[in-house]
Formats: C-alpha cells, sequence, structure tokens
C-alpha cells in the first residue's frame, strides 16, 4: 500500500511537470511547442514525456501488468504517436486537412491540461492494489 501511494505520488509530479510544459493556449500551440524540443533532437521530445518511462519503471519494478497497466501504457503511447503525426503533418509535410486546421485554433480550457493528473494516477492505484 504504502509503495502503490508513493509511485502513484511520483506520478502526480511527473504528470504535472508534464503539464506545464505542454501548456499552451490552442492544441496548435501544443503541437508547436512539442515541435521545438522535436526540433531539437527526437530524444529531447520523448524526455519531455517522462511519465511514459515513468509507468514502464513501475512495470518492472513492480512486475504488475495487469488491466489498469495496460490501460495507462496503451493511453500514453497513442498519446506520443497522435502528437508526433500532428508533428509531421503540420511541420514536416505541412499538409494539414481544413479540419485538422480549424480544430488546431480552438481553444483549450486550462483544466484540460490537468485530464493527466485526474487520470493517470488513480488508474495507477487501482493497478498497484
Amino acid at each position: 500500500m504504502e509503495t502503490a501511494l508513493s509511485l502513484t505520488l511520483v506520478l502526480v509530479i511527473l504528470e504535472l511537470f508534464e503539464a506545464m510544459i505542454q501548456r499552451a493556449d490552442t492544441l496548435g500551440g501544443v503541437i508547436e511547442r512539442l515541435y521545438g524540443w522535436y526540433r531539437k533532437s527526437i530524444f529531447l521530445f520523448f524526455l519531455v514525456h517522462p511519465t511514459f518511462y515513468f509507468i514502464l519503471f513501475v512495470v518492472v519494478l513492480t512486475n504488475v501488468l495487469n488491466f489498469y497497466m495496460v490501460l495507462i501504457i496503451a493511453m500514453k503511447v497513442f498519446d506520443l504517436f497522435y502528437k508526433l503525426e500532428l508533428i509531421k503533418a503540420l511541420f514536416i509535410k505541412q499538409q494539414v486537412p481544413t479540419e485538422l486546421a480549424a480544430m488546431l485554433q480552438w481553444r483549450i480550457p486550462g483544466w484540460f491540461f490537468l485530464t493527466g493528473v485526474m487520470l493517470y494516477p488513480p488508474l495507477l492505484f487501482f493497478a498497484l492494489n
């Protein structure tokens, strides 16, 4: 129980860090911010997603790979590849469908960046108990 709580607290801190790094007014702003890291190095892009690596570390540390843990990993992988595909479409290919271009301009409320903090730590806690 104590280990589960400690690991969950670390995940909360890492989620807050990740939210702080990615925070922007629009989805386009988020992708532009992440492209700055990607442009410097693909490794830096992956380093600004520490929660993904932390979850993998927790799996190895605890040897727990149940439904909740697989769900967390799947959502994290989907998130990473979604962002990479948006970067590729916007900045590398520079071919953006009109629907996507409109979506990129939508304003994102501030609380939206805290959804990771509200979603992943409870799932991790459930996975470890």
